[in-house]
């Protein structure tokens, strides 16, 4: 990932309700491991494996936010530790094991967390940050972030 990509997810985090942020981290999940195919691919296993070893956290933090009271927690769980079995071989063989199945189960949630993510009005998580939006400039197209408020003093985290 790119300087760029990480300050697009920075701010899109900054901004997230609880089911943005999910959706983000299916998003991240899935960069990790098409970042792990390419360097399999090119014969460079040790960083194709700390691609798979970050897609792990990844998963490891959707499976510690799951709410178990609920029946649909129990089915994605099974889907995640499937998922974290087929990481784990992957560590363990250096090559990613039942690659296209991951992904799909993967892209598959994600899209319905996506759906998810529509109807939830929440406020975002972080709390005192600043609003940002992107627009084009007149000149040479580049993209500039403009604050929407100007409350300098409401900045960071209060604690």
């Amino acid at each position: 990932m790119n300087q760029e990509q990480k300050r697009e997810y920075a701010t899109r985090i900054s901004q997230a309700n609880r089911s943005d942020l999910v959706v983000i981290i299916y998003e991240l999940f899935l960069i990790s491991i098409e970042e792990a195919h390419e360097y399999f691919k090119k014969g460079k296993q040790d960083k194709g494996v700390e691609c798979v070893k970050r897609a792990e956290g990844f998963l490891q933090e959707l499976m510690g936010s799951l709410d178990m009271r609920y029946q649909i927690a129990e089915e994605l769980m099974r889907l995640y530790r499937y998922v974290y079995e087929q990481l784990i071989f992957s560590v363990i063989r250096r090559k990613l094991v039942n690659e296209e199945t991951v992904i799909e189960v993967m892209q598959k949630l994600k899209d319905a967390f996506i759906e998810v993510a529509k109807e939830d009005t929440s406020d975002p998580v972080m709390e005192n940050t600043q609003q940002i939006y992107a627009g084009l400039t007149y000149g040479r197209g580049s993209l500039n972030e403009v604050l929407l408020s100007d409350h300098e003093s409401e900045r960071g985290y209060k604690a």
